[in-house]
């Protein structure tokens, strides 16, 4: 199937390489490992423990290539399914997995839509419902770069919240793997970029980020996860992060480009402007 890339004029095209995304990096990661056999591939086939940075990196560069790569984009998404090709195994529990079975391989690409709107609505503009069906009329569009089957992705968005509903309420579980993930948020080692005489220094920025890193993650689950995890959230917590929310709306449209934009994301901007 061949799959036209996303480009200029496309929301995805706007959002997906904003610094902003770090946001709901921490809670995307949450809402997929919750999936049981997401949650077993990445507890045994994953990084994400010994090298969280270069983890993260990664991670982020594969997404923003689906958006930003033009006909590369279709490449990695090969490059993905093969890669998680290797990836079964039998869980804690003994159950069987596969990281490619339709429906886990359709939730890491699907959940991200659900991020797209959470981040929006808590720190920019809210999609109103003429934008939503644009957005994951586009995710659609990724999904087939993903090579998601057609039939593990709900034709459009008002279905698609049925299924997220159905997924929190009927699919997802307090995997260990997500408890971990949260754990790690807090505990975040020194980035391997740091200059060594700084990396003393980290101690006391480490704790603070940490801090900062789970708070947004908590609060921008849905509140039905931050149940299904028995994590605690009050409403001096909602305020803070609608403060937050506000501040970083407010501020995000005045930075200039290369500030707002992660690099590749970036220069994708700037080479279609000259194009």
């Amino acid at each position: 199937m061949t799959v036209e890339p996303l480009g200029p004029g496309s929301l995805h095209w706007e959002t997906a390489g904003e610094y902003r995304n770090l946001l709901v990096g921490g809670s995307a990661l949450v809402l997929q490992t919750m999936h049981p056999a997401v949650g077993a591939a990445v507890a045994r086939h994953s990084d994400f423990r010994d090298d969280p940075w270069g983890r993260l990196v990664r991670t982020l560069a594969s997404a923003q290539t689906w958006v930003y790569g033009g006909e590369a984009g279709p490449v990695e998404g090969a490059r993905l399914r093969e890669l998680h090709r290797r990836f079964t195994a039998v869980d804690e529990r003994g159950r069987a997995y596969h990281a490619l079975s339709g429906e886990a391989w359709a939730w890491v690409h699907l959940s991200l839509f659900e991020r797209y709107v959470t981040l929006n609505r808590l720190f920019g503009v809210p999609y109103g419902p003429d934008g939503e069906r644009r957005l994951y009329a586009e995710a659609r569009r990724i999904g087939g770069i993903l090579r998601v089957p057609e039939r593990e992705m709900p034709p459009d968005v008002e279905a698609f919240w049925r299924y997220f509903d159905g997924m929190v309420t009927g699919r997802l579980e307090a995997h260990p793997t997500a408890f971990e993930v949260l754990a790690l948020l807090r505990s975040t080692p020194p980035p391997p970029a740091l200059p060594a005489p700084l990396r003393h220094l980290w101690a006391p920025v480490g704790v603070g980020w940490g801090e900062f890193a789970w708070f947004v993650t908590v609060g921008t689950l849905p509140p039905a996860v931050r149940g299904r995890l028995g994590l605690r959230w009050s409403v001096r917590d909602e305020r803070r992060l609608r403060h937050l929310g506000r501040a970083v709306a407010a501020i995000t449209p005045r930075l200039p480009e290369r500030l707002r934009y992660m690099p590749l994301a970036c220069r994708a901007r700037r080479a279609a402007r000259r194009s």
